[in-house]
């Protein structure tokens, strides 16, 4: 039998909401807030996270905290503690990289294995059950994992069952899976290429895959191949392991497509902040900020700049990018938000060079 490729996926539930009730267990079950002051509903800035309590309220991340507090004025509202979840992710990609896997972290919540070498679902879907168990038995922490032969569908099947789920895709069952799921299930498809698709009949990814092709290259330009492509379980997107730290991302997706300039300069700011206490917990500094925008219709547009010295400095970064960021706004709602540093040095690497 030729060798099947087996993908896990791992995104922890409600990550930084679920490490404040590890920390204080009086916040289990109630809606609980991670983002800026609220300020009795005239706060400024945006949601980070939210318990899936909070949700039923109808909060979501990067939803403007005046409007949270709105929705449940009655929410506990906390500020972010980003050392502390930056250890517990710490902890949790030990926990993964401990079992032997080709690993890739890609956000500070969720994680990548190719663990095509135990040879079939069953045996990664115990795999699976494990690495779950020892999350939450010694992080008490929750975690939900899709298994599927590529990195997209193993990330939409970690998704379906949250929180605390588990949902295996075999190549036989994909099509099956995926079909009737409307389209924004799939990562990058947002409000409004959602309904950019409604307006040319497409409604479910089975719309999709039996649409025009042609059409669709004309009106959303070759990504469309990669997206009518996505039920055939074949993906060349490897899960790469990486030597070192080489870069440090953030990103955000809004809820809805957003241009409203409160909103936008707040979540700047938070990701050059998480990005730069990443930095710091690397006991490195940057040289090169990236700005990353995607707006409707898969249009996503980059913008780099050198800095003239090494940095950890989150002001720094912050000022760099709202610079990027005017340079890139053309006054369309943005959909994808995201800051990337590299080009590293040590912060002893000077120190170094001096006592040779």
């Amino acid at each position: 039998m030729a060798h099947q490729r087996i993908i896990l996926h791992l995104d922890m539930d409600s990550f930084y909401a679920s490490v404040e009730m590890q920390d204080n267990p009086e916040l289990k079950g109630k809606p609980v807030v991670i983002g800026a002051d609220p300020k009795n509903g005239t706060g400024r800035g945006v949601v980070s996270t939210c318990s899936y309590e909070a949700r039923a309220f109808g909060i979501r991340s990067a939803m403007p905290i005046s409007q949270a507090f709105v929705l449940c004025p009655h929410a506990i509202f906390l500020p972010p503690h980003f050392p502390r979840y930056a250890k517990a992710s710490a902890e949790v990609m030990a926990i993964l990289k401990s079992h032997g896997f080709l690993f890739q972290q890609v956000s500070i919540d969720e994680a990548f294995l190719d663990v095509s070498a135990v040879g079939s679902y069953a045996a990664a879907t115990d795999l699976a059950a494990r690495i779950r168990d020892e999350i939450h038995t010694r992080l008490g922490l929750t975690c939900s994992i899709g298994i599927a032969p590529t990195k997209v569908v193993a990330k939409i099947a970690s998704d379906v069952n949250k929180p605390d789920g588990l949902t295996v895709v075999e190549r036989e069952n994909l099509f099956s899976f995926l079909a009737p799921m409307p389209v924004r299930k799939i990562p990058g498809v947002g409000k409004r290429s959602e309904a950019e698709l409604f307006e040319i009949g497409i409604r479910t990814i089975k719309d999709l895959v039996e649409f025009d092709i042609q059409v669709l290259i004309a009106r959303f330009g070759r990504s469309a191949i990669a997206l009518q492509a996505i039920t055939t379980g074949i993906d060349d997107d490897l899960v790469e392991e990486r030597d070192g730290v080489k870069s440090v991302s953030r990103e955000t997706t809004f809820p809805e497509d957003t241009k409203d300039e409160q909103v936008i300069v707040a979540t700047i700011d938070a990701l050059a902040r998480e990005a730069c206490r990443n930095l710091v917990d690397e006991s490195l500094r940057c040289r090169s900020v990236t700005i990353k925008v995607r707006y409707n219709g898969f249009v996503t547009r980059t913008k780099a700049r050198t800095l003239s010295y090494y940095t950890d400095d989150a002001s720094i970064v912050r000022s760099c990018s709202h610079s990027l960021l005017r340079d890139i706004f053309d006054d369309r709602p943005i959909r994808l938000l995201g800051i990337r540093l590299s080009s590293f040095e040590k912060h002893d690497a000077r120190q170094m060079i001096l006592k040779v």
